[in-house]
């Protein structure tokens, strides 16, 4: 059993590896540039949503929390008319990357830290380097990557969208395999 406490180190560099790569992944390969799509008539679309000064949140429309009510035959006429959209009101103003760029790497870390709870609680101290990249490898895949699907399952996001989150998460996940595979506790 390796504890979490010795393995700071690769916890810590393949965080910090993991950020600069999404950061290469998405400033520098443009894969993801067409990820979302422009609604026709934005302005117009903008301006008449604006009047509704709508807090920042995730919305349905429809919009029903009664199951009843869903059955109405008002309800499905305005699912048949649509627009059928679920939707997330963000702040006015500019996107703080500041504050994202932050969570992104506590996020790193976390599941840095899950892939080091579970492999070392796995293997021992000196395990072959494969051993470790193996139970990392998979640790992180399910973390940066797995739970993505839903979003597609349940909320109609592009599939080929949440692939390319989920490549970006196979890379990421191989990295940190890699980095604790190399500073694995010899003994």
């Amino acid at each position: 059993m390796v504890s979490i406490i010795s393995l700071w180190l690769p916890i810590l560099l393949s965080a910090i590896v993991v950020f600069i790569i999404s950061s290469v992944l998405h400033m520098v390969i443009t894969y993801h540039n067409n990820d979302f799509k422009k609604i026709p008539s934005e302005d117009q679309v903008m301006n008449d949503l604006g009047k509704y000064d709508i807090p920042p949140g995730n919305y349905a429309m429809p919009f029903t929390s009664d199951n009843k009510e869903r059955k109405s035959s008002e309800f499905q006429e305005k699912m048949k008319r649509g627009p059928v959209a679920f939707v997330t009101v963000l702040p006015k103003g500019q996107i703080n990357m500041g504050s994202s760029l932050a969570m992104w790497f506590v996020y790193s870390i976390i599941v840095s830290v899950l892939a080091a709870y579970i492999t070392g609680r796995a293997l021992p101290p000196g395990a072959h380097y494969l051993a470790v990249f193996r139970f990392v490898g998979a640790t992180s895949f399910i973390g940066y990557s797995i739970a993505l699907m839903q979003n597609s399952i349940w909320y109609g996001r592009s599939w080929g969208t949440t692939i390319k989150s989920m490549l970006d998460g196979l890379i990421y996940s191989l990295f940190t395999a890699g980095v604790f595979g190399w500073l694995w506790p010899i003994m």
